[in-house]
C-alpha cells in the first residue's frame, strides 16, 4: 500500500496513513476511516480516490490488523483509547462493520470531537439479542468462532464470501478480497483477530445509537448477509436525528461494489451537515443575547408586526364552519423577549396565553420584564410540550429557521392545532444575507452564515401535513449599515450569528478580517452604506376541519 504519509507511532498505538484532498475540500476537517474484522485499511482502496477528491482522508489500522501492533491490554476501553489517542482535534468518523460499531461508540463518548458520524453495513447488536433479531444468530456466530480458531484459512474464505454474496458484482467483489487479505496463516494465533470477532459479539450500541448527540448517517446493502438490511428500520427508529440509506443490489462492502455511488452519498450528507444547527448553542447565543435583544431588533419588529395584521380576529367555530369564534388558546412560539406576546395579548384579551422558547435566558428576561399573564415554558418547535389538538392560534415570528427538520416541525403544528386553528408564521429564506455568506466564500472554506431554506420548502411542507394557507409571500427587506462591524455586531446582540457545525471554531485571523472586508466592498452603495438583505417569508394556514 502506498500514501502520501503512512507512519507508526509507538508501540502501543496504532497506524495511520494520511491523504490529502487533491480537489476543493467541502469541509476543513478530516474524515477518518475505520476498517472492520478480517482486514485493514486495504479494504478503501477502491473507494479512497473518489473520497480524496473531496476530502482530506485519514485510515487507521485496527489494533492487531494491518500495520498495527496488538494493544497489552484489549479491552473495548483500550481499543477506543488506542484510536482515541490518533484522531485529529476534529473530523468526520466512518466506519465499517466492526469500525462503525467502533465509531459509535467513539462518538457517542466524545460528542465534541466530531462533526458527523457516518456508518457503513454496522449493526446495533452484531449478534441477536431476545429483543434485537435483525442480527447474526448466536449459534451461527459461534460456530464461525470455533471454525476461525480451529481453520483460519478456511474460516476467512467463507467470511469473505459472505461479505460478497447476493452483491450485483458478487464474482468480482470475492476475486477483489482473496487477492487483497491472502495471508492469513498466522491470524488464528493473533490474539487481536480473535479478540476481535469477540467485540463484535460482545458490544450492544442501542442506547449509543439513541443518545447520540452527532448527526449521523448509516448506510446499509439490501443484499447484505451479515448485517440485515432490517436493521436499517430498527435504528432508524432508535434515533429521529439519524439518517439511513440503503443501496439496492448491494452486500456487505458497498466501498468495492459501488465506490461512486457511496461517495456521493457522504459527501452529500457532508455538505448538508455544514450547515447542521447545534441546538443547544442556539439556546445558549440567544440567552446570553436576552438583555440586548430588544435594542436591536428592529427586523423582528418590523416583520412581527406585518404578521400581527395579517392575524384573524376570529376563527372558524367548528367543523361545519358556521359561525365565528375568538382563540382562547393561543401560543407564542419562540416569544424571545415576550415583545409580541404581550401584544399577542392584547389582541386576544379573553384567550389563555403561552410563551414557548428554546432559550431559558429568554424566558427568564420575559417574566422580568412582562406583565401579561402568560405561561412561559422552554421547549423546541420541533417537539412542543403541548397536547394534542389543544391550540387555536399559534405565532411564530423568525423562529422557524432554527429547526432544520421541516417534515417534524410541521408535524408537531399539526398534532397541537385544534381542527380549524390558525399558524401565523414568518422565517427566512435562502436569500438572507447573500452578501455577507458570498463574501465570505472568498476568504475560506469555513461556514460563516447560517443556511435558510427555500421559500418553496415552507410552502409545501406545511401543505402535506394538511393545512391550507390564507395568505404566502415572500419579500426581501434590506438594512443599510455603516460598515462591516456595525452589521456583525446587530447579529451579535440578536443571538444570530453562526452557530452552525461547519465553522471555524478557532480565532478569524486579521488577514481573512481584512479580506472580508474588502470583498463586502462591492457592495457599498451611493449613499456610502453597506446592505444587507433579509428575505422574508409570510404565512398564514389554517388546519383542516
Amino acid at each position: 500500500m502506498t500514501a502520501s504519509v503512512a507512519h507508526k507511532i509507538l508501540p502501543t498505538q496504532l497506524t495511520v496513513y494520511d491523504y490529502p484532498c487533491c480537489g476543493h475540500p467541502i469541509q476543513p476537517e478530516p474524515l477518518v476511516l475505520l476498517h472492520g474484522w478480517g482486514s485493514d485499511s486495504r479494504i478503501w482502496q477502491t473507494v479512497r480516490p473518489e473520497l480524496t477528491r473531496h476530502l482530506h482522508v485519514l485510515e487507521i489500522d485496527l489494533p492487531g490488523f494491518g500495520q498495527s501492533l496488538a494493544l497489552e491490554q484489549d479491552g473495548l476501553d483500550d481499543y477506543l483509547e488506542a484510536i482515541n489517542a490518533v484522531l485529529p482535534p476534529r473530523c468526520t468518523l466512518l466506519g465499517w462493520s466492526l469500525g462503525g460499531m467502533l465509531a459509535t461508540r467513539l462518538v457517542s463518548r466524545y460528542p465534541e470531537r466530531f462533526n458527523s458520524l457516518i456508518t457503513i453495513a454496522s449493526n446495533g447488536c452484531f449478534v441477536q439479542q431476545t429483543d434485537w433479531l435483525c442480527a447474526m444468530p448466536a449459534q451461527t456466530f459461534s460456530e464461525f468462532f470455533t471454525l476461525f480458531q480451529q481453520q483460519p484459512t478456511l474460516c476467512l474464505k467463507r467470511f469473505h464470501g459472505l461479505q460478497c454474496r447476493g452483491d450485483k458484482f458478487e464474482r468480482q467483489l470475492l476475486k477483489t478480497l482473496r487477492e487483497t487479505f491472502d495471508s492469513f496463516s498466522d491470524a488464528a494465533g493473533n490474539n487481536s483477530w480473535q479478540r476481535g470477532l469477540a467485540l463484535l459479539s460482545e458490544m450492544d450500541n442501542r442506547e449509543h445509537l439513541q443518545s447520540l448527540k452527532v448527526r449521523g448517517l448509516h448506510i446499509y446493502g439490501d443484499a447484505d448477509r451479515l448485517v440485515p438490511v432490517s436493521v436499517a428500520r430498527e435504528v432508524e427508529s432508535l434515533s429521529r436525528g439519524q439518517q439511513v440509506e440503503v443501496l439496492e443490489n448491494t452486500a456487505h462492502v458497498p466501498q468495492l461494489s459501488c465506490p461512486e455511488q457511496l461517495v456521493s452519498r457522504i459527501c452529500h450528507f457532508l455538505q448538508e451537515g455544514r450547515y447542521h444547527l447545534d441546538k443547544q448553542r442556539v439556546a445558549d447565543s440567544f440567552s446570553r443575547a436576552a438583555s440586548s435583544y430588544d435594542s436591536v431588533a428592529r427586523l423582528q419588529r418590523k416583520v412581527g408586526q406585518t404578521l400581527l395584521d395579517f392575524m384573524p380576529a376570529q376563527l372558524m367555530s367548528d367543523q361545519f364552519k358556521l359561525g365565528q369564534r375568538k382563540p382562547t388558546q393561543v401560543v407564542d412560539l419562540g416569544c424571545g423577549t415576550g415583545y409580541f406576546t404581550e401584544l399577542l395579548a392584547n389582541k386576544y384579551p379573553s384567550a389563555e396565553l403561552a410563551g414557548i422558547d428554546l432559550a431559558q435566558g429568554m424566558l427568564d428576561f420575559a417574566r422580568t420584564e412582562h406583565t401579561v399573564a402568560a405561561a412561559w415554558l422552554r421547549g423546541d418547535a420541533e417537539n412542543l410540550p403541548l397536547a394534542d389538538n389543544s391550540v387555536d392560534l399559534i405565532f411564530s415570528n423568525l423562529a422557524f429557521q432554527w429547526c432544520e427538520q421541516l417534515p417534524v416541525l410541521a408535524s408537531e403544528i399539526a398534532r397541537v392545532l385544534k381542527p380549524g386553528g390558525v399558524l401565523a408564521f414568518t422565517s427566512l429564506g435562502h436569500k438572507t444575507l447573500f452578501e455577507l455568506r458570498d463574501c465570505w466564500a472568498e476568504v475560506d472554506d469555513y461556514v460563516h452564515v447560517n443556511h435558510f431554506l427555500n421559500t418553496v420548502d415552507w410552502r409545501d411542507v406545511f401543505i402535506e401535513v394538511g393545512m391550507d394557507f390564507q395568505h404566502f409571500e415572500a419579500s426581501s427587506c434590506v438594512f443599510a449599515y455603516r460598515d462591516l462591524r456595525h452589521l456583525t455586531g446587530e447579529l451579535k446582540g440578536l443571538g444570530a450569528h453562526n452557530v452552525n457545525m461547519g465553522q471555524n471554531r478557532g480565532l478569524t485571523g486579521r488577514e481573512h478580517i481584512r479580506k472580508l472586508v474588502s470583498a463586502y466592498e462591492q457592495f457599498r452603495n451611493p449613499q456610502g452604506e453597506l446592505p444587507a438583505t433579509w428575505e422574508v417569508i409570510y404565512g398564514v394556514a389554517r388546519c383542516h376541519v
